[in-house]
């Protein structure tokens, strides 16, 4: 009988053991964020065991994260929720749940309730849990609303007590301090990830989407090399060197692609980036039918991307109509959460080559901006749409892009604001030209540029000259010119004095001081044969005017046949 009782503790403990490697491997999965290997990992293991709380809370946490199904995410949600429900109702007490519970309800905005449920789990497991205090950091990183204070405040402490080998909370401190924007505290804390563990290719990973933010590809590119090196199975490292390649060497991406498949998960986007790169090697022809067979295969399940991929292969053919065609059924089938910025934007310009769409394309460029989380791309949205705008006409809406490039662009020049001035000056918004090339003339006393186009757009509000405010610009224009360089300007300088001896003559009636303006054009252009011509006409003395001709009415008097002197 002893024997047998032994037997038996041997075999379960043999199985809970099992069960714990298989949830372990299922975090590796979850790690590489190979979703698909951990969903099946962890569902082997609840199989198993129903009530296993670890494989239960990672189970919800891979659907959560899992977007590699086209059009499943809320579904993956609405599935999350339903597991984490169903376990709190035979495990109330259950620390992990609670936290998961609180997690989709931060996802769906219940701040308070989230809050009330991470409280509850910290005091069931006496605030001494490592995998709970984490669980929290995650839910609060991920959602929206959650709440990146909180995580630091429950976080840091537990870097300090006793017996912490974490490096998970490094990570998850890393990402909120990310969120925060504090990009120097997120490395900071990635970086101690991996003192904790050296082969941590997720830290170096999260090091390079920062510099991917930032658009600094000396940081960016060494970071995700050095990830894949760190471990050569980690999939999110080669999937980025694999993007930033797509649009500048596509055998080079084509290369990593291709590690990529050897350690990720076969899953549907798996295919629509193999099409792709058929399109990013001009194989348009190839491109479109590959594309249409997974769309009639799959049908409603197909990748909507496959109508993009399609889109952009004929309007790269200059075949706009097409490209509208399937461009428009892309939008109607894609999710919310499925755009990205480069959608919109590339909608702009195919809707700008169809006359009537021009504010529905401008429109687009503002949905591009919204939705694009990284301010490089952003301002090059924006330059796209002033570029747009300026091709369509509208000087106006180009303005209004240009400023929003000069106001955001931490390296916004002399260039950038005059090309936001002088969109509002070809828009005839004078008076906002007027401000904006005043600020060049304050930030740029000896340069030429404000004082000119001040001095014009004064002229062109005072089209009579009778305000004469284009007047001090001129003259300003002139000193500075001339003080730059008399022949490199020659032609703005002799324009500049026509226009004060054209003022000077007709409306402050000065011949001396137009003649006086037309001498200096002589000086800055010899050549010119107009100025001496003005000058000879208005150096002439007035004609002499003829004396009135007399008529008898007028005549003086002077005896004959008036009337009689009095007394007479």
């Amino acid at each position: 009988m002893k024997k047998i009782t032994l037997s038996l503790i041997a075999i379960a403990l043999t199985t809970t053991s099992l069960l714990a490697q298989s949830v372990d491997q299922g975090r590796k999965f979850f790690y590489y964020q190979r979703y698909k290997s951990a969903k099946e990992q962890f569902e082997k293991t609840l199989a198993a065991n129903p009530n296993n709380i670890d494989a239960v809370y990672w189970l919800g946490q891979t659907l959560l994260e899992d977007k590699t199904q086209p059009g499943a995410v809320q579904a993956n949600v609405a599935a999350a929720k339903d597991l984490y429900q169903k376990t709190l109702t035979a495990n109330g007490s259950a620390p992990l749940v609670l936290v998961g519970i609180g997690h989709i309800e931060l996802l769906e905005g219940k701040t308070n309730e989230a809050r009330q449920r991470f409280e509850t789990a910290i005091s069931l497991s006496k605030g001494k849990d490592i995998n709970v205090l984490n669980a929290i950091g995650r839910a609060n990183v991920d959602a929206t609303a959650g709440d990146a204070n909180y995580v630091i405040e429950k976080l840091v402490p537990a870097t300090t007590a006793k017996g912490f080998n974490s490096a998970d909370t490094w990570l998850i401190l890393g990402d909120a301090y990310r969120k925060q924007v504090d990009g120097g505290a997120a490395v900071t804390a990635y970086q101690k990830a991996l003192t904790m563990d050296p082969k941590l290719a997720a830290a170096k990973y999260k090091v390079g989407k920062i510099y991917l933010t930032q658009g600094n590809k000396e940081y960016f590119l060494p970071a995700f090399e050095e990830s894949i090196a760190l471990d050569p199975n980690y999939a999110p490292g080669i999937y980025e060197l694999y993007y930033y390649y797509y649009y500048r060497d596509i055998e080079k991406a084509a290369g990593y692609f291709d590690k990529y498949l050897a350690v990720a998960d076969q899953v549907p986007t798996n295919e629509y980036d193999r099409i792709s790169i058929l399109y990013a090697r001009k194989k348009y022809p190839e491109t479109i039918s590959a594309a249409q067979q997974k769309i009639t295969a799959e049908a409603d399940k197909a990748d909507p991307r496959y109508y993009k991929l399609i889109a952009y292969s004929y309007y790269d053919q200059n075949d706009s109509t097409n490209a509208k065609t399937w461009l428009d059924q892309y939008f109607t089938k894609q999710k919310t959460e499925g755009f990205v910025p480069m959608d919109y934007s590339f909608r702009a310009q195919v809707l700008a080559k169809f006359p009537g769409n021009e504010v529905e394309a401008l429109k687009s460029y503002e949905q591009a901006i919204n939705a694009d989380t990284a301010m490089e791309s952003k301002l090059k949205l924006m330059t796209e749409a002033g570029a747009l705008a300026k091709k369509l006409g509208n000087r106006a809406e180009e303005a209004k892009w240009l400023g929003m490039v000069f106001r955001n662009d931490p390296k916004a020049n002399n260039v950038d604001l005059y090309n936001y001035a002088f969109a509002h000056y070809q828009a005839k918004q004078y008076d906002s030209a007027l401000v904006w090339f005043g600020k060049y003339k304050e930030k740029n006393p000896d340069d030429i540029v404000g004082h000119l186009w001040a001095a014009r757009t004064n002229a062109a509000i005072d089209t009579t000259k009778e305000q004469g405010i284009a007047v001090p610009d001129y003259l300003k224009f002139i000193e500075v010119a001339k003080k730059a360089d008399s022949v490199k300007y020659k032609g703005q300088i002799v324009s500049a004095l026509f226009y004060l001896a054209s003022y000077s003559n007709d409306v402050k009636k000065d011949k001396d001081a137009a003649i006086d303006y037309l001498r200096q054009v002589t000086f800055v252009d010899p050549a010119n044969v107009d100025a001496p011509k003005f000058i000879e006409i208005l150096s002439k003395p007035p004609a002499k005017q003829p004396a009135p001709k007399q008529t008898p009415a007028t005549k003086p008097k002077t005896g004959g046949t008036g009337s009689k002197p009095p007394g007479k």
